[in-house]
């Protein structure tokens, strides 16, 4: 399903992204009730960075109202992403007026927690790193250079040594003492690390590779996969299961969901 400010998307409403590429989005998963958890801080993202990318402001309303129909139409669990473009802006004329629509489209919901993973880390800092923008040829590009290498994915580490964020995910780890740790880089201000930081105590810190030895257990986390642990980054290793981890699945799992 691919609706377009409320009726089915053409090809032709299309081309722009496929050509020009130049827009924000949000990915929520819809629970098997109906509900999204956080779906306020998902509105409040597409308003702000409508704002950011665009200079206009968004009818976060409608969009609501549409997502709605959505779920009603559809067999929950679903994820919906709402990508925000306009189909008239082009690599000419991207410094128009914007009109932006709303793009909704459905996939069925993977199953959370994903299943542990690795990652690779690169020296990369994203565009605009606040924007949940649609430009992602960069980050995917190190995705396949750590999969060719025998990793899951990548992870971006800031010219000044900080680690910052996953291709398409927040990144958390656990100190030995079970503090939570957010690093404190330019990273995405993702929905489920919002949610997890409002729920569970945890600190934010400058974390280098170098102290990767004094870490106890990392994570992914996203509003697909959860709660993710990571075996591994780069040399360093680390188990599958951790007892904060554990929580930290436990914690998201019983966040109450909203309806749109």
């Amino acid at each position: 399903m691919a609706e377009l400010d409320g009726s089915p998307a053409t090809s032709a409403d299309l081309e722009c992204l496929a050509l020009t590429n130049f827009g924000h989005f949000t990915s929520m998963r819809v629970g098997a009730d109906g509900t999204i958890r956080g779906f306020t801080h998902h509105m409040d993202r597409l308003s702000r960075d409508c704002q950011l990318v665009f200079g206009v402001q968004l009818d976060t309303e409608e969009v609501a109202a549409r997502i709605r129909r959505t779920i009603a139409e559809s067999a929950p669990p679903i994820t919906i992403r709402a990508t925000v473009f306009d189909p008239q802006i082009g690599m000419g004329n991207v410094g128009d007026t914007a009109a932006p629509k709303v793009l909704l489209t459905v996939r069925a919901a993977s199953t959370l927690p994903a299943p542990p993973t690795t990652a690779k880390t690169y020296e990369f800092s994203r565009d605009l790193p606040e924007v949940k923008h649609i430009a992602l040829f960069s980050q995917l590009r190190l995705r396949r250079a750590a999969q060719l290498a025998g990793f899951g994915d990548a992870i971006f580490v800031e010219r000044d040594g900080r680690i910052s964020e996953g291709v398409t995910w927040n990144l958390g780890f656990v100190d030995r003492d079970g503090q939570v740790v957010w690093p404190d880089a330019p990273v995405l201000p993702g929905v489920t690390m919002r949610l997890l930081q409002d729920s569970h105590e945890s600190v934010t810190a400058p974390i280098r590779k170098s102290d990767l030895a004094s870490i106890r257990a990392a994570f992914a986390t996203n509003v697909s996969i959860g709660v993710r642990p990571l075996t591994a980054i780069d040399e360093f290793n680390f188990p599958t299961e951790d007892p904060t981890l554990d929580l930290l699945q436990k914690v998201y799992s019983e966040v109450a969901g909203e309806r749109p």
